[in-house]
């Protein structure tokens, strides 16, 4: 498969290797760190029957598995990783999932022209993997009918030092992948018709939810 540099690193920092790892730990203990779990919980509180999902940058598929099993009827996972996508497809056929689930490779801005809308549009950890905020939520948002989820690092000193580590570890690499810390988060998706309904912090992450705005 061809895509751009960007899918490219993340290739190959979210290899094979780190696939099969997240799927171990996934099927011993569930989502294996908190802020995932935190999104899954509170969108499991809510009415799901009949619904449909996108999960953009969705790595092995743990959202879109967890909410097709609480009665999310069809699912669509984006992912730059080309490993990562295909362990999410074996899973899902391991459950018996597959007939529910559509699997899509690349830059989800480049290809969300070509994809349809979801009544649920999560993004767990991905808004620091891309460079263009804007870009990533108007894209994001624009496909989301009614509820709208995600997770990134919080604004702080120690998230920075993290994403500078990070990008010397990409740079050594000769990689342009980085880490973002960006600001103006929940204001850039408020900008796009969405309001908060829950927001909670861990140590390093925000974890948020929305829903459309009935104007909008």
């Amino acid at each position: 498969m061809s895509c751009c540099a960007h899918c490219e690193d993340a290739g190959d920092l979210f290899d094979r290797e780190k696939a099969r790892t997240e799927l171990r730990k996934y099927r011993r203990s569930g989502p294996p760190n908190e802020s995932k779990r935190l999104l899954i919980d509170t969108l499991k509180t809510l009415y799901l029957q009949g619904l449909t999902l996108m999960d953009v940058g969705g790595d092995v598929g743990m959202i879109p598995l967890e909410l097709l099993e609480a009665g999310v009827s069809k699912s669509t996972l984006v992912e730059a990783s080309p490993a990562y996508l295909e362990v999410a497809e074996q899973e899902a056929r391991r459950r018996g999932l597959e007939a529910r689930t559509t699997h899509t490779y690349g830059d989800f801005v480049k290809r969300a022209p070509n994809l349809p809308e979801a009544d649920i549009v999560t993004l767990d950890r991905v808004f620091c993997c891309y460079p263009r905020l804007e870009e990533l939520v108007e894209a994001s948002t624009g496909k989301a009918r009614r509820w709208y989820g995600v997770t990134y690092p919080k604004e702080r000193w120690y998230n920075q030092v993290i994403g500078g580590l990070a990008g010397v570890y990409c740079w050594v690499r000769d990689m342009d992948f980085r880490m973002y810390i960006h600001t103006g988060v929940e204001e850039t998706i408020r900008a796009n018709g969405f309001t908060p309904f829950y927001q909670v912090n861990t140590i390093l992450w925000r974890v948020e939810l929305y829903e459309r705005n009935s104007a909008a």
